[in-house]
């Protein structure tokens, strides 16, 4: 893999953060953050307050437990929220991309030569997020629908069918992209927000001494004196914070300054005052009176509104993790981590609008049978948490050496930094890991069939390489023998593609032995991926002559592109290429693998789940977006 760095103008010419977004209106981008950004932590006041609350005999009887737990979810937010990621991964951007990969290729940069456990690291992180990924959708709208049982307990029983149907309805309208609805998904979230500040407002005013939790020795002193469920009470707390890795995670999309001013300006102050305003309400009313402190402080004809809206913004919560795995697998695939996989795009102006038939139906799949097996969000509240909490984790250990080889921190300020938020981020994961006989299990058991696919792909693609090489025709020893002795030429370019630089193409190989011919041009393609989300079009393309027949084209995307070779090759115009498609040939390889008999019961599933996930894969020509009636394919048999 290249490591080309791109600042400034992207594939397509347009700006990155420092360029574009500035020249984008402000305004717009920092309600398009409120909506895609902040859904998924600005749904978790619903559930988050109640989890904490649940949990007891005794862990919430008195007033100073409730100041005690409304402390922790205080700190929690400023301090892993505010602090860890709005102040420091929000700086670690790689060209302006976010993401747990992004951070892996940003990472790698600062080593000559990678060490295996960044990618190990990367591999994890992507797991654990599709981990992630089915339970949000889940615990979010049916946590919104159950605010239905307070308008009316007659409705309990169709909760758990109302969120399957909008469920399914709001997987099926993602092949038609998110472009339109995307537009009002800012607004409606704004509006969610103000409501939230409001009706957490009032009660406070009403209870304003409810703001001693802003004393963090009570939240300590909570944990010290009920050591027996203190573990339990932080993977509650944990629920208010959930939705932090999308701040990293859609960096690309908004920038750095519109999420901070989002967070600042609205999100953060609009979710201390619902807290806030839940614990007044708990505290003047009695917590033996309360079971949905969320929508039972909200006065009787705001409940319906409330209720209503609630569902909205947790579809608007859903859609933006939705719309992230399909950006994270796109990435997985282009670095390598993933099969090819068919990529739609469904937007003509925006690139990073983009529907993947398989992952939304596996995706779907596993939303509804979490919400059919749970059945509601207190249950499924037990299944959340391990996976972002694991994330996190990930994330503040490829932080730590971004800080240390990129930045330039003092050794001692890196350990400083990393003792402090692994205390933290580790006491999350824990707690939540305590939880994984309660319901944790589903979405560990999704992350780790995750990274067995990718880890399975990668070594699989290595020993493939390895063995192609050893059976390969070195390319400069070709080159050089049919230059001496031609065959018969015909006209036309001839365009072979392989992701080996020394070796002779397989497909050049069968042709020459098949055919008998040779073209009047002939291109050895090489396309790679380059650890900076996208390329300049200067950057993109380099030619190099062997002789009269032959030459070598390097493409080179950025691992946030959608690879189109016809659009690339055109580019060989400004180096004084001739490219005309019309009159161009490309020739693929097409391997029909076969498991080997090696021994060993490790080696032999790897093998099959391989052979497997290589003939599942996205055909090669649609995924270049070469046209059909320019491929010959040649197919060869290999075993592994």
């Amino acid at each position: 893999m290249t490591q080309t760095n791109t600042p400034g103008l992207s594939a397509g010419g347009e700006a990155s953060e420092t360029g574009g977004h500035a020249r984008t209106d402000l305004n717009v981008l920092i309600l398009g953050a409120l909506g895609v950004v902040y859904g998924d932590i600005g749904t978790s006041p619903i559930y988050a307050f109640r989890q904490a609350m649940s949990i007891r005999p005794g862990a919430a009887s008195h007033d100073s437990e409730i100041l005690g737990l409304l402390s922790l979810i205080v700190w929690a937010l400023t301090l892993t929220v505010t602090v860890k990621y709005i102040f420091f991964v929000t700086r670690a951007d790689n060209n302006g991309e976010g993401g747990t990969l992004s951070l892996v290729a940003l990472a790698r940069k600062t080593f000559t030569s990678a060490p295996a456990w960044i990618t190990g690291l990367g591999v994890l992180g992507a797991a654990l997020f599709f981990g992630d990924a089915i339970i949000t959708p889940a615990i979010s709208v049916l946590s919104a629908v159950e605010g239905l049982e307070l308008v009316a307990p007659s409705l309990t029983r169709f909760v758990v069918p109302i969120t399957l149907v909008i469920i399914v309805v709001l997987f099926f309208v993602q092949r038609f992209g998110t472009t339109k609805v995307s537009t009002v998904f800012g607004p409606i979230t704004a509006v969610w927000f103000l409501a939230l500040g409001i009706s957490g407002l009032v009660h406070i005013v009403a209870y304003p001494s409810v703001l001693a939790a802003l004393n963090p020795f009570l939240g300590v002193s909570f944990l010290a004196t009920h050591i027996g469920i203190a573990f339990v009470v932080v993977g509650a707390i944990f629920l208010a914070v959930t939705g932090a890795e999308a701040l990293y995670v859609d960096l690309g999309h908004f920038g750095r300054k519109p999420i901070v001013i989002a967070w600042f300006g609205m999100v953060f102050p609009c979710l201390l005052l619902n807290y806030f305003g839940q614990g007044a309400f708990v505290l003047s009313v009695g917590i033996e009176n309360v079971e949905s402190p969320f929508f039972e402080m909200v006065p009787e004809w705001a409940l319906v509104p409330m209720v209503g809206l609630a569902t909205a913004a947790t579809v608007i919560a859903s859609q933006a993790v939705i719309s992230g795995t399909y950006s994270l697998a796109q990435q997985a695939i282009a670095l390598n981590m993933l099969p090819r996989l068919e990529v739609m795009h469904t937007s003509e102006t925006q690139s990073g609008q983009i529907y993947m038939p398989q992952i939304n139906t596996m995706l779907m799949i596993g939303v509804l049978v979490l919400v059919v097996i749970f059945g509601s969000s207190g249950a499924l509240s037990n299944a959340y948490g391990i996976a972002v909490s694991g994330v996190m984790i990930v994330t503040l250990m490829l932080l730590l050496v971004v800080m240390w080889r990129a930045w330039k921190w003092h050794p001692l300020a890196v350990v400083a930094f990393g003792v402090v938020f692994a205390v933290i981020d580790a006491g999350f994961f824990a707690s939540n890991a305590s939880k994984l006989f309660q319901g944790g299990w589903m979405p560990a058991l999704v992350a780790a069939a995750a990274a067995i696919v990718m880890a399975t792909w990668i070594s699989g693609r290595q020993r493939l390489a390895d063995k192609t090489r050893r059976d390969e025709v070195p390319l400069q020893f070709l080159v050089e023998n049919l230059s001496k002795k031609k065959p018969t030429l015909v006209p036309g370019t001839a365009i072979f593609l392989t992701s080996d630089i020394e070796g002779a193409p397989t497909a050049l190989l069968h042709s020459l032995k098949h055919y008998k011919v040779l073209h009047e041009q002939n291109v050895i393609l090489t396309v790679k991926t380059s650890a900076s989300p996208r390329v300049n079009d200067d950057e993109k393309v380099r030619i190099e002559a062997y002789n009269e027949l032959f030459s070598r084209v390097v493409v080179t995307f950025g691992y946030m592109e959608t690879p189109n070779i016809p659009k690339a090759l055109a580019l060989g115009r400004k180096l004084g290429w001739k490219f005309d498609i019309m009159s161009t040939s490309f020739f693929l390889s097409r391997r029909s693998l076969k498991a080997g008999n090696k021994q060993g019961l490790l080696r032999f599933w790897q093998d099959r789940l391989y052979v497997r996930l290589a003939r599942n894969a996205s055909d090669a020509t649609e995924y270049f977006h070469i046209p059909t009636g320019r491929v010959v394919e040649i197919g060869t048999q290999l075993a592994l």
